[in-house]
């Protein structure tokens, strides 16, 4: 008779994100997982390839968890320019809400402990397809690296204390997330008279019904 599976992949990921989230990245032992799940620390080798695979897990679970996010938030907007400042936003509030994951994903960890690439890409979608609405195809991919380059070094900076000067930083993200998204708007606006779908005429940023700028 085969022995009686006593955890599974999903209880022991959901365990080290628990880990993770409460006391940081350190927490996250093949020993604290096993006992959070139940089992005996060598029980986990049956589902994991050690403690850098299980890391790659979690960070995988959180970039499906911050694509979601993403894709909620591009959803719920009908104007382009709205539905990159709610990307951007989602972006942060993630980053907020679990600092720690945010850290494991975008931080400089061991290659053994990143997301596959794949998994990344999928989640980057929603950006990708909030961006292709603003400039021409062969402008989505610098900026959508641009975007998020800037919406990470900031949540990054912001997380870590770096803003000392005083004033209120989600000011400064709000008022750098417009220029962002202006800058966006713009450049797909120089193209426009190229006819190429996807661009975007200047006063998109405006937005509608006397909608204020993203």
């Amino acid at each position: 008779m085969p022995a009686v599976q006593r955890t599974s992949l999903a209880e022991i990921v959901a365990a080290a994100r628990t880990l993770l989230d409460d006391r940081g990245p350190e927490a996250v032992t093949m020993a604290a997982v096993a006992a959070s799940v139940g089992v005996r620390g060598p029980s986990l080798y049956k589902h994991v390839d050690g403690r850098g695979g299980l890391l790659r897990l979690v960070a995988g679970s959180a970039v499906d968890e911050l694509g979601r996010d993403l894709a909620e938030a591009v959803d719920a907007e009908t104007d382009p320019p709205w539905a990159l400042a709610a990307a951007v936003r989602a972006f942060r509030a993630f980053a907020h809400r679990s600092p720690h994951a945010y850290g494991l994903i975008f931080g400089p960890g061991p290659h053994a402990e990143r997301p596959s690439e794949a998994i990344l890409e999928h989640a980057a979608e929603p950006v990708f397809r909030a961006v292709a609405a603003l400039v021409p195809s062969s402008e989505v991919l610098p900026a959508a690296r641009t975007v998020t380059a800037w919406a990470s070094g900031f949540v990054s900076m912001e997380l870590t204390g770096a803003f000392r000067l005083g004033g209120e930083v989600a000011e400064a993200f709000e008022w750098g997330l417009r220029s962002m998204v202006e800058a966006v708007v713009s450049a797909g606006s120089r193209e426009a008279a190229t006819g190429e779908p996807g661009t975007r005429a200047d006063s998109a940023i405006a937005g509608r019904s006397g909608r204020r700028a993203p």
